[in-house]
């Protein structure tokens, strides 16, 4: 049970981090949450993947600073929320299936109110300001 458990986190993150990659070359997928999603997903199923995401010099500092407590750049939260509901857009239009409808906008909105009450990560005037109060 417990190889079943680190094999459904290792898909978990192997499919978000492709989905995630795919992200920095189509428009509409947040990149992002999906790769903060992968290291979650790889710290629960793979030590060394976990540590090589963390250590990857494009996207690794936004997920240390989220493991931090620090949060995501307000401009990459924008971006995200925005990506997620343009891509809603083009399924709403395209999938005829009611159900499916009410399902993907369950799954935006919820993805929207996470992204939206994780921590900001303050600019570094922002944290020199509050922590000289």
């Amino acid at each position: 049970m417990k190889n079943l458990k680190r094999i459904g986190w290792l898909i978990g993150g192997g499919i978000s981090l492709l989905i995630g990659f795919i992200g920095v070359v189509a428009p509409l997928v947040p990149t992002t949450p999906l790769i903060i999603l992968a290291a979650f997903c790889f710290s629960k199923s793979s030590k060394t993947l976990h540590q090589w995401l963390i250590m990857n010099k494009y996207f690794g500092h936004y997920i240390q600073d989220y493991q931090k407590g620090k949060g995501v750049p307000f401009k990459i939260k924008v971006i995200a929320v925005v990506s997620v509901w343009l891509s809603m857009l083009v399924t709403l239009i395209t999938i005829p299936l009611l159900f499916v409808r009410i399902l993907m906008l369950f799954v935006a909105s919820f993805v929207s109110i996470f992204i939206f009450t994780s921590p900001i990560l303050k600019s570094k005037q922002e944290y020199e300001a509050s922590s000289n109060k």
